[in-house]
């Protein structure tokens, strides 16, 4: 696979993705369970075929002491038995809102399943998070950024 263009070698890029990171930061220090992060990013990196963000955030998750059979299984999380009811309702928030081409967005179910497990701010952080990691998915399956070479902690900008 060949990178369309090197969005990290232009100024709009690195602007761009600085806004995005540091955003992210509010999510990554709020109350969300940092394996509830790890999980959602793994998950929508999936639906979106995201090589980039799969190799960063599976062996992040890896690094944090993550398990491999979650880490494998998170693609079939509905038929597995090794996530909680809150790390299952985070899930299926995130697998509605990346397929929102998909349906009619998100259900009332869903919403309702995620707020009996977090506050209104994990619940928040969890929504952002969505729109984080779906917003960098785009970018790395649009330039085609291939996955592969991302150690762990790495600073990609």
């Amino acid at each position: 696979m060949e990178t369309r263009i090197n969005w990290m070698g232009t100024e709009v890029g690195t602007k761009w993705a600085k806004y995005i990171i540091s955003s992210n930061k509010v999510v990554t220090d709020s109350a969300l369970p940092k394996p509830v992060q790890e999980l959602v990013k793994i998950r929508a990196s999936q639906i979106n075929g995201c090589g980039g963000c799969l190799d960063m955030h599976t062996k992040d998750a890896a690094a944090a002491g993550e398990s491999t059979v979650r880490i494998n299984l998170v693609g079939a999380w509905r038929e597995t038995t090794v996530y909680t009811e809150a790390e299952r309702a985070a899930l299926e928030l995130t697998d509605q809102g990346t397929r929102l081409a998909d349906s009619s967005g998100i259900t009332d179910e869903a919403w309702a399943n995620a707020a009996k497990h977090f506050d209104e701010e994990q619940l928040m952080a969890l929504v952002a998070l969505i729109c984080t990691i779906n917003a960098f998915n785009r970018l790395n399956v649009i330039t085609r950024t291939p996955g592969g070479d991302y150690q762990p902690g790495q600073q990609f900008i």
